[in-house]
């Protein structure tokens, strides 16, 4: 019998849905892109995957297996459909939720407002059992309590229920007794405990993580269902897997029972693949930038490493899902994250005026349905895809290869309805959309480099998505990057990303200890039990023993801080050495990220973290062979901000050499994507279909 030889990666975004197939045996590389479905999602995952299996006649026996990236759980968070639930704690602790945290998200603002509790007060419920910091009993579990709670939680409207018991981080024996009666009495609801998904202190981000996590888990779970049995019937038998937050992948039955860890899956696809990216051409710092119909997300690869956070805040509002000033914006999510700033500026994002007479661009986007105006689909707000159709930036004639044809008089109609609201001339609402959507996009960039310590000019952009090589120069130039580099068909980079991804689960344990009082021992003792629970899920996934790997780390801080970094343990058992190379490595990272370090004071251990990871056999993805044709195809009027409207050349990007070179101005057409090349920008051909363009002096 042959051994399945392809697989597939989905990538599901608010506008469109995309598909890479990739044979492993041989390199050859497909991609597909259809409109999504929003409505349900699994629609157009479906369409695309018969989109790609029919027109490459491949056998869905031989996918070895499929791996998604999904905005589900992002969506389900943002829009409150969470299932209605029940908030289960300890006796005194009911109000953890209202409490919340004393930060604001403008610490100025005293009229600043928290985001409302996840549950009800009504049904914050509490159970007698106390335990200690150290996990010990202090007050046995009260079992008449837990049965009033049940019965409580039987006669109220809910579809799920978090428990989040003080100090379970330590001992999770009670809240798996309290999780054992509600089973048997709430058959059908969904139970999330905080000591299955999170083991470190502080407990309104554990109660949060829990709740949003039993609230996912009836949407989340009967999506995956529904793909799987989709996929089954489709005759795709390999397994199937979805992207994490954290940058790896797990397979569905682990990530329907908890789906909080899935709320960064599809952005997250794009950082991972643009790492990959970067790595086979050389380079290890790069800025991902994926702009895309709905939103844009900018992430920071350090060293081949997208940077993690072990933190994030999922928000209020569909314009951003990780808060640039976190703090009181949103929930906070207790699971590690690949750290991402995302706005609402897609190629989708609707300008409007506000009611002070200013021009305004997003977050509020025309979607797949109706789209933007150009699509001819009903649409009759202006976007940033209409301006960029207007100032000639685009091809009506080759959106999606000629697949998509737009309607250029629907978008210059569009534009001159917002001109009249706001008193400009076309032209000039045209170029004031995509000045601002340009700014906002060079602000979160910043974000993500300067405010994190890093100077973004010591960088290489990396921009995908539909819409991002069309913008990422004016992005570039706005905050100091010389240097570009644009992956082959950009357009479904995040596809892509999702197949070089490895299989990966995350796993701390709080350990509050004075460095220099910490007993190396112990700590590598507290390392070995995350390792062994680390091989639990990998051996579900079918992961041999010898392809296991494990990353440790430590979060630390100076004694007297609220708020540690984690800093990563180099090989070998823990040892006093190990600890002080530790402490010089820490000292580095708090100057980075917040200008100062102070080698003199004491330093002291918060938790300690394991990696888990399965390695994926993988292979470098290589494009087809481009076609034998002339480059150029012609030329149209283009305007740049330095220039106006100027004849610009038009090239196949498919065409060019991997040692070509041109001066911009020019525009490069892909199937998938645009790159625009300003005037004073270079542009050189690079192995494997790959673009670099250099900023001349």
């Amino acid at each position: 019998m042959m051994r399945p030889s392809w697989r597939i990666g989905v990538d599901t975004g608010g506008t469109f849905t995309d598909a890479i197939l990739w044979n492993e045996a041989d390199g050859r590389l497909l991609s597909a892109k259809i409109l999504s479905t929003p409505d349900d999602p699994s629609r157009a995952v479906f369409g695309v995957v018969d989109r790609l299996l029919q027109a490459n006649g491949c056998d869905p026996g031989a996918v070895a297996y499929l791996v998604h990236g999904t905005t589900v759980a992002t969506n389900a968070v943002l829009e409150r459909r969470l299932a209605p639930a029940a908030f289960v704690t300890t006796r005194g602790f009911r109000d953890v939720l209202e409490i919340a945290r004393q930060v604001r998200e403008n610490a100025f603002d005293v009229f600043a407002e928290k985001p409302p509790a996840l549950v009800p007060r009504h049904l914050c419920l509490e159970v007698d059992e106390r335990l200690d910091a150290s996990g010990a009993v202090v007050a046995p579990l009260d079992m008449g309590s837990v049965e009033r709670v049940a019965e409580e939680i039987a006669n109220a409207p809910v579809g799920a229920v978090a428990v989040c018991l003080l100090h379970s981080y330590r001992n999770p024996a009670h809240e798996r007794a309290v999780a054992e009666v509600l089973r048997a009495r709430l058959p059908g609801i969904a139970i999330s405990l905080s000591s299955d998904l999170s083991s470190e202190f502080r407990e309104f981000p554990r109660a949060c993580t829990a709740i949003i996590n039993a609230g996912l888990v009836p949407q989340v779970g009967a999506y995956l269902q529904r793909l799987d049995a989709g996929l089954e019937r489709k005759g795709l038998a390999g397994a199937r897997l979805v992207m994490q937050s954290n940058g790896g992948v797990s397979d569905f039955r682990e990530s329907a029972e908890k789906p909080v860890f899935l709320i960064e899956s599809g952005p997250t696809a794009g950082v991972v693949g643009a790492a990959h990216f970067a790595s086979s051409l050389g380079e290890e710092h790069i800025i991902s930038f994926d702009m895309g119909g709905t939103t844009a997300k900018v992430g920071l690869v350090q060293s081949g490493a997208p940077h993690r956070v072990q933190e994030f805040e999922i928000g209020l509002s569909a314009n951003r899902a990780r808060r640039w000033n976190a703090g009181a914006a949103g929930y906070p999510i207790l699971t590690p994250a690949v750290d991402l700033i995302e706005i609402g500026t897609g190629g989708g994002s609707v300008a409007w005026v506000d009611d002070g007479g200013k021009l305004r661009v997003g977050p509020h986007s025309a979607g797949a349905n109706p789209g933007p105006a150009c699509y001819g689909a009903g649409g009759t707000a202006a976007t940033i895809t209409d301006a960029d159709l207007v100032l000639g930036r685009l091809n009506p004639d080759y959106f999606l290869g000629g697949e998509m044809r737009l309607d250029a008089d629907a978008a210059r109609g569009a534009i001159e309805n917002l001109a009249t609201q706001i008193g400009l001339a076309p032209l000039a609402s045209a170029v004031g959309i995509l000045q601002i959507a340009d700014a906002s996009m060079a602000q979160a960039l910043r974000v993500v480099s300067m405010q994190r310590g890093y100077d973004p000019a010591a960088f290489k952009l990396v921009p995908f998505g539909g819409a991002g090589p069309l913008h990422a120069l004016a992005i570039a130039a706005e905050t100091g990057i010389r240097t570009v580099l644009v992956p082959p068909s950009p357009g479904v980079a995040s596809a892509r990303g999702l197949l070089v991804a490895e299989l990966k689960h995350d796993f701390a344990a709080t350990l509050v200890e004075r460095l220099e009082r910490a007993d190396p021992g112990a700590l590598e003792e507290a390392l070995k039990l995350l390792e062994e629970q680390g091989r639990k899920p990998l051996q579900r996934e079918g992961v041999p023993h010898g392809e296991m790997r494990f990353e440790r780390a430590l979060d630390m801080r100076y004694v007297g801080q609220s708020y540690h970094l984690t800093i990563p343990l180099g090989p070998g058992p823990a040892s006093r050495p190990m600890l002080e190379e530790a402490r010089g490595r820490f000292n580095e990272a708090h100057f980075a990220a917040y200008g100062y370090a102070e080698p003199s004071e004491p330093c002291e251990l918060v938790n300690v973290r394991v990696s888990a990871m399965g390695a994926i056999r993988r292979a470098e993805l290589r494009e087809g062979a481009s076609r034998r044709e002339e480059a150029q195809k012609g030329a149209r009027s283009v305007w740049f901000e330095a220039t106006g409207f100027m004849e610009c050349p038009i090239y196949r990007r498919a065409a060019l050499a991997e040692d070509a070179q041109l001066d911009g101005p020019a525009v490069l057409e892909d199937r998938d994507a645009t790159t625009l090349v300003h005037p004073g920008w270079r542009c050189y051909g690079q192995p494997g279909g790959a673009l670099r363009l250099e900023r001349q002096a």
